[in-house]
C-alpha cells in the first residue's frame, strides 16, 4: 500500500509499477490532512492484518531485514547527534525496546527511529491507531504511531530494535542532495555505476561519480561531480555539480550547483542554485 497526497495518476502508476515488480499487488491510499503518522497508516487500516512493514518514503536506508518472529515487532534505529528532531527509543539490558518517543524536548535517547517498523500482528496496531483517533489522543497536534507503539507496548507487546549500516534522509533539499551524493558513493564503490549505452556525448568532461539516464544528450559541458541526469535529458555549454536533474529536461548556458530540478524543465543562462519543479521555466 501506497499512502500519498494528491501527486497526480502519473506517480501513482509509478508506484503501482514499483509494486508490482516486486511480485506485489499495490494499492493506492491518501492522506489528505496533515495530522500525524497514525493517521497516515490509519489510511490503509482495511490491509492491516497479520504481519506489516511500514517504511516511510523521505528516507533511504541499507539494513539487515533478517526479522525475528518470536517478537511482536522491530523499529530500526540509528544513533544520531541530535536526536530532538526525531522519535526515540529506549533499550533495556535484554536488548527489547523500553519506550518511545515522539521528538524528545529534552535527552532521552541517542537511537532515533528510522521510520521502518516491523510488526507481526497488524490487527493490534489497527486497534490502538483507532483507540488514539476515537478519543481524539494527540501529541503536538497529530496522531503519532510512537503513541500507538507505546500503548502496544505497555499491554505487553515487545519490539527489539533494528540496526541500519545507512539511513539517509530525503527530507528537505539539502538532505536529498546530501543522499544522492552519499548513494553514488555507495554504488560507485560497489562498481554499480555504469553510463547508457546511448549517451551522446561531445566535448564533455565527466567527474565521477554521477548517474545517467537513458538517452542524455551531453555537449560542451563539464558534469560532476555527484550529478545525476534523468532519462532524455540535454546539457549543453553547462557546469553542473552536485545537482539532481529530471527526465526530459533542457539545461543551457549555466553553472549550476547544488540544485533539484524536475522533469520536463528548462534553465538557461546564468548561474545558479535551485530547487524547481516539473515543467518550470527559468532565463536569465
Amino acid at each position: 500500500a501506497f499512502i500519498i497526497g494528491d501527486f497526480g495518476k502519473e506517480v501513482e502508476a509509478e508506484l503501482l509499477s514499483i509494486a508490482e515488480g516486486l511480485g506485489a499487488k499495490g494499492h493506492i491510499f491518501y492522506q489528505d490532512e496533515p495530522l500525524g503518522t497514525a493517521h497516515a497508516i490509519w489510511m490503509a487500516e482495511s490491509l492491516m492484518q497479520d504481519e506489516i512493514i511500514i517504511a516511510f518514503a523521505d528516507t533511504l536506508f541499507v539494513a539487515n531485514f533478517k526479522l525475528d518472529r518470536n517478537k511482536d515487532g522491530a523499529i530500526w534505529v540509528k544513533s544520531v547527534d541530535d536526536p530532538s528532531q526525531f522519535g526515540v527509543v529506549t533499550v533495556n539490558p535484554a536488548g527489547v525496546i523500553h519506550e518511545l518517543v515522539e521528538k524528545p524536548s529534552e535527552f532521552v535517547s541517542d537511537l532515533a527511529i528510522i521510520g521502518i517498523y516491523y510488526i507481526r500482528e497488524g490487527e493490534k496496531l489497527r486497534a490502538e491507531i483507532q483507540h488514539l483517533l476515537d478519543h481524539d489522543l494527540r501529541e503536538k497536534g497529530e496522531f503519532q504511531l510512537t503513541n500507538a507503539l507505546e500503548n502496544m507496548k505497555v499491554k505487553g507487546a515487545q519490539f527489539v530494535p533494528g540496526k541500519v549500516d545507512e539511513w539517509m534522509d530525503c527530507g528537505n533539499k539539502t538532505a536529498v542532495l546530501d543522499t544522492s551524493k552519499r548513494v553514488l558513493n555507495l554504488d560507485s564503490a560497489a562498481n554499480k555505476l555504469s553510463f547508457p549505452a546511448d549517451l551522446q556525448q561531445e566535448n564533455v568532461v565527466i567527474i565521477p561519480p554521477c548517474y545517467f539516464g537513458s538517452g542524455v544528450s551531453l555537449k560542451n559541458s563539464i558534469i560532476g561531480p555527484h550529478v545525476t541526469l534523468g532519462d532524455n535529458t540535454n546539457v549543453c555549454n553547462s557546469v553542473i555539480a552536485m545537482s539532481i536533474i529530471g527526465e526530459n529536461s533542457k539545461v543551457d548556458n549555466v553553472v549550476i550547483q547544488e540544485s533539484i530540478v524536475g522533469n520536463h524543465a528548462l534553465v538557461e543562462y546564468g548561474a545558479k542554485n535551485l530547487d524547481i519543479g516539473d515543467y518550470s521555466r527559468i532565463r536569465e
